[in-house]
């Protein structure tokens, strides 16, 4: 059980108002009410728009580091790798609140989903556990990093959930639908473990996820345990060819597919002849970043507060 003084560090609590189904001043509330029925500290830093997410993440990691305290963050994986990135170089410790559609990260690590007080209360009474991430550039990653199609069903799932509510059905659908338009034909030139390549390629994804890879029946996910990210690479294929391999992916069989290429490696970079910048989403939220990318293993481990009565994935 931890100690009288662990229970007392503060929490720094960045809320994202925008994730989830449910009602944010709920959410808030149920936070309030849990600690304050314990008389626990904290400080709330509540974001109103996704571009507020970064300076609210750094100035709770300033408190956090300055009082001994611990970073509660409440949002779906993109929140999460929001203040992830504030949190990892400051090193302090991170609570996770899962408010999303998805929840990968958290359902993987087994945090409760949607109850905010329930997850609090596991928050008082957790352990310290070294979790590892991985990177492209100087950006960090919880679940994975794509660029092509997948950015694109992103962007089109994100407009559908603005119109139909942020449900998994919503999503679901809305990338079936994407499957209907156009593709990406890029050529990618692959350079890592020694090996040069040029391939072409509809979408890259990177993962770092064992509960998505596995949920969509990608093999060997027993390398990230090694250390290692997993990439997976489809190529430019006629769409009755594109929707079934991507029906193959819902039903869990997406290594299964003749045309899915997916790899372990270490280290991998990416570069786009006669290009720059590239369109890359990142645990669901999407940039541009300069080119070559530069994935690899995050050289720290996030220090992920987990509840010691934990959930089920």
């Amino acid at each position: 059980m931890p100690s009288p003084q662990d229970r007392q560090r503060p929490f720094f609590v960045v809320l994202n108002r925008r994730s989830g189904s449910g009602d944010a001043g709920t959410a808030e509330q149920a936070i309030r009410d849990a600690l304050d029925a314990v008389g626990h500290p904290y400080r709330l830093f509540c974001a109103r728009h996704p571009r507020e997410l970064a300076s609210l993440a750094g100035q709770a990691v300033e408190a956090a580091r300055a009082q001994d305290g611990v970073v509660v963050v409440a949002g779906g994986d993109g929140t999460i790798n929001a203040v992830v990135q504030a949190v990892l170089p400051g090193g302090v410790p991170l609570g996770a609140l899962p408010q999303g559609t998805f929840n990968f990260f958290g359902r993987c690590h087994g945090l409760p989903e949607g109850d905010v007080g329930k997850g609090i209360r596991g928050l008082l009474d957790a352990r310290e556990t070294p979790v590892r991430l991985g990177m492209v550039n100087d950006r960090v990653f919880l679940v994975n990093a794509s660029l092509g199609l997948y950015p694109a069903l992103l962007e089109r799932r994100e407009q559908d959930k603005r119109r139909f509510g942020r449900h998994r059905l919503v999503a679901l659908l809305s990338g079936l639908r994407a499957l209907l338009g156009d593709y990406p034909d890029l050529r990618l030139s692959l350079s890592g473990d020694g090996r040069r390549q040029l391939r072409r390629s509809t979408t890259l994804v990177v993962g770092d996820n064992r509960l998505q890879l596995e949920g969509i029946g990608i093999p060997g996910v027993e390398a990230l345990e090694r250390g290692e990210l997993i990439g997976i690479m489809l190529p430019p294929l006629a769409r009755w060819h594109m929707i079934l391999t991507a029906v193959r992916g819902l039903f869990g069989h997406l290594g299964d597919a003749e045309k899915v290429d997916s790899f372990a490696f270490t280290e991998l970079d990416v570069a786009v002849p006669g290009r720059n910048r590239i369109k890359v989403a990142l645990d669901g939220e999407i940039g541009r970043l300069a080119l070559p990318l530069h994935f690899r293993v995050a050289p720290r481990p996030l220090r992920l507060l987990v509840p010691r009565e934990r959930g089920r994935a």
